[in-house]
């Protein structure tokens, strides 16, 4: 099949023909036909992820139909159309067994424990566990990015913010992740500021239901002024030292941040202010996706109309442009796209 393989670290990836991928007695073969670009491909991509062993194939974020399914799966069928959670969890452990398969002991990662998504086909573990299937009127584009971005959004809004009608929240980053974030949170009834460096990205963060937008470098100073005294929410969708103090000094009394970017080199072990934590009372949270189970109550918002995935999709490309030095992947660092770009394996 073809695959976008990495070699090396920071090397331009090639599309190269590899091996078939075997499926897992308890697992299933997806055939893809929509995986998202994120910029955590881009960080394992980069060698910031030390779970990665080389030749590696990325993506981690996709939608398709069974091919195959082990013997021993039961739930899962053969022709399906389904999505799987970028955490396969295993179901067994106690924090599995807790409901909280997103941090699970025993996970498996496609695209970071194992090769993933930039191919035509792609083999999950425990398919009884993870496979989530998809309702006929979801796109496999749209619903690409449920295996991360958006649900990630979704639980980050949801279970960690916990927004409701009238409190003000503040997205930092308005890529794919931070776009649902505040689609997310506007549906809920929030009054959400959206704050990036890109033009473009703060236009479609207003599309989306941003009631302000604000570039970066004014930040600090207009978000007490758009919040009325603080925000309730702050949200950092990229992943920054200096995103993170601005946010936890822009939320009010009892605030609450919740952390979705990745943190990582020089800050990812970045000094957090404690004295304004324990002055405010103020909670943070890290989001690391959403498990399997909880998938059918964001479905059913987005089956009700309530949220709008298709909206934060902004370009398709094929397999081949995310190869090369100037390819999709090896440039995301420099140049992220606007939204979620969804690639098509069967696109030339």
């Amino acid at each position: 099949m073809r695959a976008v393989l990495v070699e090396a670290f920071g090397a331009a990836p090639q599309l190269r023909d590899v091996p078939e991928p075997a499926c897992p007695a308890d697992g299933a073969v997806i055939e893809v036909r929509a995986t998202g670009l994120c910029r955590s491909d881009w960080h394992g991509w980069a060698g910031h992820d030390p779970d990665i062993a080389l030749p590696h194939v990325p993506g981690h974020e996709f939608a398709g139909v069974v091919a195959a399914v082990g013997p021993d799966v039961r739930s899962v069928r053969v022709g399906s159309r389904v999505t799987v959670p970028f955490v396969c969890a295993c179901g067994r452990c106690a924090t599995c067994r807790a409901g909280a398969g997103q941090v699970c002991e025993d996970q498996y990662q496609p695209g970071f424990t194992g090769w993933g998504s930039f191919a035509e086909r792609v083999a999950v573990p425990r398919a009884d566990v993870n496979v989530v299937p998809l309702p006929d009127e979801l796109t496999f584009a749209t619903a690409a990015g449920l295996g991360c971005r958006f649900a990630t959004a979704y639980r980050a809004v949801t279970a960690h913010g916990r927004v409701g009608p009238g409190d003000h929240v503040a997205v930092f980053g308005c890529g794919g992740v931070g776009l649902s974030a505040v689609q997310i949170a506007a549906a809920r009834g929030a009054e959400v500021v959206a704050v990036d460096v890109s033009a473009r990205a703060l236009a479609l963060a207003a599309e989306v239901g941003a009631r302000h937008t604000i570039p970066a470098a004014d930040a600090a100073a207009r978000l007490a002024e758009l919040t009325g005294g603080g925000a309730h929410v702050t949200i950092d969708a990229l992943g920054d030292a200096t995103i993170l103090r601005t946010a936890l000094a822009a939320l009010r009394p009892r605030g609450r941040h919740v952390q979705v970017g990745l943190l990582v080199g020089a800050d990812a072990d970045t000094a957090t202010p404690m004295a304004t934590v324990i002055a405010k009372e103020l909670e943070l949270y890290g989001s690391h996706g959403m498990a399997a189970q909880d998938y059918p109550a964001m479905l059913a918002e987005i089956a009700a109309g309530r949220l709008r995935p298709d909206r934060v999709v902004t370009g398709e490309i094929g397999l081949a442009a995310l190869a090369g030095a100037d390819g999709a992947l090896a440039t995301m660092g420099d140049a992220p796209p606007t939204g979620a770009v969804v690639i098509d394996p069967a696109r030339s």
